[in-house]
């Protein structure tokens, strides 16, 4: 961060994004003190071109932006702040100052899904169902996997949508943990479908 090229008014735009859904929530400019500011306390802070002054985002709302990462792009001159937004980030009242609902899309349920997965192998645990399948190895995974198969076919017949749905899931769950047994991730079969895009 000590290569940032301000503007000829001291500041340097930051474009913020929530670190989970990865939707930009808003556009603010910060200057050296509201930057070190942010990082000491963990909360975004700017500065106001219209008030001439530093401003703590949530300070009066209390919607405050939680800091989880803070990157420069390759010009040096804009910053990218990644955040855990604590309510609506527009001072409107909506999710963003695009006035978009900060919802994530169904892939980032699979990301965290698939993260929470690999903790769980590579840090087990006695309470974790999913410690115990990878500690019974890859046939009892892959076991597991044909029975959700078949179990959601068989709801697929059905007219029970609610059941198909959670049988979809225990399926999509247990292919999650076959994949990391099997030492791959979701991103390696996105791979291989990218190549069959036609």
């Amino acid at each position: 961060m000590n290569t940032i090229k301000y503007n000829s008014e001291g500041l340097v735009p930051a474009i913020i994004q929530d670190q989970s859904t990865k939707n930009v929530l808003m556009l603010g400019y910060m200057n050296e003190e509201s930057l070190a500011i942010t990082k000491e306390s963990g909360l975004v802070t700017f500065y106001s071109r219209s008030r001439n002054e530093l401003w703590q985002k949530g300070a009066t709302s209390g919607n405050y932006l939680k800091l989880v990462d803070m990157k420069l792009d390759c010009d040096q001159d804009t910053l990218l702040i990644q955040v855990e937004p604590q309510g609506p980030t527009c001072h409107t009242g909506t999710d963003t100052c695009w006035s978009e609902p900060n919802e994530s899309s169904p892939y980032h349920v699979l990301e965290a899904l698939e993260q929470t997965i690999i903790n769980r192998k590579d840090n087990p645990s006695d309470k974790s169902y999913t410690s115990s399948l990878f500690q019974k190895g890859i046939a009892k995974v892959a076991q597991k996997v044909g029975e959700e198969a078949v179990e959601t076919v068989i709801e697929a017949m059905r007219d029970e949508p609610e059941l198909f749905l959670n049988e979809a899931a225990d399926l999509m769950y247990h292919y999650l943990v076959l994949l990391q047994a099997k030492g791959f991730s979701i991103e390696d079969v996105a791979e291989v479908l990218r190549g069959r895009v036609r």
